[in-house]
């Protein structure tokens, strides 16, 4: 195992009321739950940054953000200078549907490349990415220019990205990328 992995959970979630969207229960687990079972046995590391200082267990970290009040592009700092390996998953806490076998193949695509990053029909998905340690300073130099933006502040990283056919073969039912930020877009979640 050659990759960390970085949850991040130090949003504010203001469109979801302020609650902690890694504790909304998807199934019969919360979300963050769900995502660490997808990486026990792949990921070398699991750390959480940024989120509430809570008792996760099975060897899982909680580090603060090293920038706070900066958003995702610094809770993506935060995770490149504190990965131990050269390359590190990036994902937000609010993604109930990824899959180990998805997530271990980001971390083996793309190794030449800054990000390997999905794309499908809304976009990039810089928040279920891996990232190369390395790009690090780069990221720390968009923002201390002002930068808050993530696709902004990833904008001139070398990018893998993983879509069509090889993003197809991991969402079948076209939800494994999904994210909650809304009420509403965890009442979908739920219905399934």
């Amino acid at each position: 195992m050659l990759w960390d992995a970085h949850i991040l959970a130090g949003g504010q979630a203001r469109r979801l009321g302020g609650h902690d969207k890694g504790a909304l229960v998807v199934g019969d687990r919360r979300i963050v739950e769900r995502q660490i079972a997808a990486l026990e046995g792949r990921a070398a590391r699991i750390i959480i940054v940024g989120g509430p200082d809570r008792h996760i267990g099975g060897g899982v970290e909680v580090i603060p953000d090293s920038l706070p009040d900066i958003g995702a592009l610094g809770g993506l700092y935060t995770a490149l200078v504190n990965a131990a390996s050269e390359r590190t998953l990036v994902m937000a806490c609010d993604m109930p549907f990824v899959t180990g076998p998805f997530l271990e193949y980001l971390a083996t695509v793309g190794g030449d490349c800054d990000v390997t990053v999905p794309r499908d029909d809304r976009g990039l998905h810089p928040l279920c990415a891996v990232y190369a340690r390395a790009a690090a300073p780069a990221i720390r130099r968009v923002i201390d220019q002002g930068v808050r933006r993530l696709r902004d502040g990833i904008s001139t990283l070398r990018m893998h990205l993983v879509e069509g056919p090889a993003l197809a073969a991991f969402d079948r039912e076209g939800r494994l990328l999904k994210n909650i930020n809304t009420p509403d877009d965890y009442a979908r979640v739920r219905r399934g």
